[in-house]
């Protein structure tokens, strides 16, 4: 579901020529595999399961298995063009993908849909209490579930 209002061709072709650039610029190749594949990831803001990647795959990839998605998917985390949505076991895509940084995502349990945001303050203060503890993180991303600011104004939509 699209926000109204909300130009998705824009984000699809920043997220593209963006990824191409940074490929490009990494030496590293965007294959059309892999970049189908974030194409299809950003077809609307909402995260999409690895064998629902499948399945709009095959219709163009006749030979596409379970593997190639997941490489795909493992490249596209790498190169830090999608984060994997942990507590849905699905992905989205980065929309800073230029930056290295930590995730904050904010996800509506009413339409799905997945916000990005960099929260410097936030990310800051839960480095600090991660150093304070001791802990070494492997890997971080907080997930928040609650309804967005459109879902919270239209409930029933």
């Amino acid at each position: 579901m699209t926000k109204p209002g909300h130009n998705h061709d824009h984000c699809i072709h920043k997220a593209l020529g963006t990824a191409e650039r940074l490929c490009r610029e990494r030496g590293v190749r965007l294959t059309p595999l892999r970049r189908r594949v974030l194409e299809l990831i950003w077809q609307d803001h909402r995260a999409v399961k690895a064998y629902d990647l499948l399945d709009r795959l095959k219709p163009l990839e006749q030979t596409a298995k379970p593997a190639t998605v997941y490489r795909a998917l493992e490249f596209l985390i790498a190169q830090g063009l999608i984060h994997r949505v942990e507590s849905l076991n699905a992905f989205i895509g980065c929309r800073c993908s230029e930056l290295s940084h930590e995730v904050l995502l904010l996800i509506c349990r009413q339409c799905g849909e997945v916000e990005e945001l960099p929260a410097p303050e936030v990310m800051d203060a839960l480095n600090r209490e991660i150093q304070r503890a001791g802990f070494s993180p492997e890997h971080k991303s907080v997930e928040i579930v609650g309804l967005c600011a459109h879902c919270a104004r239209h409930p029933a939509d």
